[in-house]
């Protein structure tokens, strides 16, 4: 087990966050565009709120999962890396004659995070603010600090101009956090069973396959996408669900290897060796008559 890899489990761990896609959106009608283009309810976000929400295809297929945090005046969406340019070309090709502007601030802005069970304990050393719920933000000088996490366990973002990133930087090591890598990152989300847009969660997925439900709000009305996302809740079920599993063995499978639960067929989506449980833990999608809620 790696220092970080501990801190993460018991205590905080630093991560570099600054490869993340970070957007913009400012105009009078931002709120109404994101409302009717996301899964989740933007209209009842008031400033210093945020939730996760889905961008869907008129069939419901998730092209892009998205963090959002909400201004007084604009929107900051922040996305996996790989997602920064599909998520702006998704969202510019339904403005008509929406007075909206988006713009690409990855460049210009940067992201750290701490997360572990001691995070909140780092920021109270630092003197930060602590957001208590889920995306809430705060601000901290040019900083602000978000409730969110990339591993599933406790955690907290700055977002900060990229100037600040060495003084920050410091200012947690000196409270205890140790740096983290992408591997003990990915190591601790797939133990908590977080899924990633990319290697779990996939353009042809349906919200309710990825089991991320704090995604979507069944009451907001209408949106891109809903009427595939309300007919699959009518109907009750999906014909799959993403699992975590664990096996017990000490080598991951690759993805698209198939699996056997209960006699029920399970495809891997991603797997890794868990040093703290000494077996391999899995998320799979798995036939839904066999998957656990």
């Amino acid at each position: 087990m790696t220092p970080a890899y501990q801190a993460l489990r018991h205590g905080a761990a630093w991560l570099d966050l600054s490869l993340r896609g970070r957007i913009l959106v400012r105009g009078r009608d931002r709120v109404r565009l994101l409302h009717n283009l996301t899964s989740n309810d933007v209209r009842d976000l008031a400033p210093g709120a945020g939730c996760y929400a889905f961008l869907l295809s008129p069939q419901g297929r998730i092209q892009a999962d998205l963090e959002l945090f909400c201004f007084a005046d604009h929107f900051l969406l922040a996305t996996e890396p790989e997602l920064r340019d599909q998520a702006v070309r998704h969202i510019r090709r339904y403005i008509v004659a929406d007075q909206v502007e988006l713009e690409d601030v990855t460049g210009a802005t940067s992201a750290v995070a701490v997360e572990g069970p001691g995070a909140a304990a780092v920021l109270a050393n630092l003197g930060a603010p602590v957001p208590a719920a889920p995306y809430a933000h705060l601000p901290w000088g040019e900083i602000s600090v978000a409730a969110a996490s990339v591993t599933g366990q406790p955690g907290f973002r700055f977002f900060l101009p990229t100037p600040e990133i060495g003084g920050i930087v410091r200012q947690l090591e000196a409270a205890g956090a140790v740096p983290a890598t992408p591997e003990d990152v990915r190591l601790v989300r797939i133990e908590n069973g977080k899924p990633r847009f990319g290697e779990d969660i996939r353009d042809t997925s349906l919200p309710q396959e990825t089991g991320q439900m704090h995604a979507v709000s069944f009451t907001k009305g209408c949106y891109l996408g809903q009427e595939i996302v309300e007919r699959i809740r009518v109907r009750g079920h999906v014909n799959r669900r993403l699992e975590r599993l664990e096996l017990d063995t000490a080598e991951p499978p690759a993805p698209g290897t198939k699996l056997s639960v209960e006699g029920r067929e399970a495809e891997v989506a991603s797997a890794v060796y868990s040093p703290s449980l000494g077996k391999v833990v899995v998320l799979a999608y798995v036939r839904a008559a066999v998957a656990h809620p």
